[in-house]
């Protein structure tokens, strides 16, 4: 019986990690399909940032996912075809519209979300 188990938890873990690499192949491509598999996927990040600022457009929900996803501020340049710069900027202006305090990492503040 415990047997049984541990494979159900396997095939969880395993589909799980599936779906983590898919998300982040649609990032790298930046699919206009990570949006809605991650919606998907993550159905209360979105409700636990609408709760904090409702107006988000999909261009900075799309932003926040890539953060959530812990990639780099190169990586996200590299794969929406931005300077590294306009990332930071981007940043910027998400922090003040999400009230994230400036001393605070955004990084563990979206995976504390």
């Amino acid at each position: 019986m415990k047997n049984e188990k541990t494979e159900f938890n396997l095939e969880d873990l395993n589909q799980k990690i599936f779906v983590q690499d898919e998300i982040l192949a649609l990032a790298k491509e930046n699919s206009p399909r990570l949006l809605n598999k991650f919606r998907l996927v993550e159905p209360d990040f979105f409700s636990r940032l609408s709760a904090i600022q409702p107006d988000l457009k999909n261009s900075e929900l799309i932003f926040c996912i890539y953060l959530k996803l812990n990639l780099t501020t190169k990586e996200i340049a590299t794969y929406t075809f931005v300077t590294p710069k306009a990332i930071q900027n981007r940043k910027n202006r998400l922090r003040k519209k999400l009230n994230i305090a400036s001393d605070l990492d955004i990084y563990k503040w979206f995976n504390d979300l």
